[in-house]
Formats: C-alpha cells, structure tokens, sequence
C-alpha cells in the first residue's frame, strides 16, 4: 500500500496538472490541496485509508465550496476560500454526524405536531 506522502504526492501532482486545464479555477484547486493535505497531516490515529478518503473529499468538497464561501463572504481569494473549506469539512461532518446520533428523531417529530 502507498505511504500517506507518496499519495500527498500524487495527488499534489493532479491538482496542479488540473490546474491548467479550461474551467478548472486552479487557485481554488491548490488552496482545497493545502486545506485537505492540513486535514490529512493532522489527523492522528487513524489507518491510511481513512486518511486517502479524508484527503479526496476535503479536496473535492474544498474545491466545489469555494465559490460559495466567496459569494457569501468578504473573502475574495478562491484559493482562501478552498483552503478553509477543505479544512473544515471533515471536522464539522464528524461533528455532526456524532450529535445526531444522540438526537431522538421520533420525539423531534412528534414535538412538531
């Protein structure tokens, strides 16, 4: 299996190719790198291949929020705006994901009616 380096790596090496092909917004696209490769380099505890798919989905749900952070935001860089998504995505979903675990769906629905 690929170190977690040798896939940064390769990944890295995609994104900057992508980043001269037409309609791809290439600040966007390296700033979601540097936010998903933070994400990955931090994460502790977990195996490699948890660490790909954070790093793919920081990578695409960075590049894919950017222009709405910026529309919605005095933030102007794409590549800013990708960084920070990409940062945040992993962190917030989990976070999430663990309070809705303790959320009781049934007495919510019920309350409402």
């Amino acid at each position: 299996m690929a170190e977690p380096n040798t896939t940064a790596g390769a990944a890295l090496s995609t994104a900057l190719i992508a980043g001269f092909a037409p309609g791809i917004d290439g600040n966007a696209l390296i700033g979601a790198f540097a936010g998903a490769a933070l994400v990955v380099v931090t994460s502790k505890d977990i195996g490699v291949l948890t660490r790909i798919a954070y790093m793919l989905i920081s990578l695409v749900m960075g590049y894919i929020a950017a222009p709405e952070i910026v529309s919605a935001t005095p933030i102007r860089s794409t590549g800013v705006a990708g960084f920070l998504a990409a940062a945040l995505v992993i962190t917030v979903t989990l976070q999430l994901i663990e309070r809705m675990k303790s959320v009781d769906l049934l007495a919510f629905l019920k309350k409402g009616e």
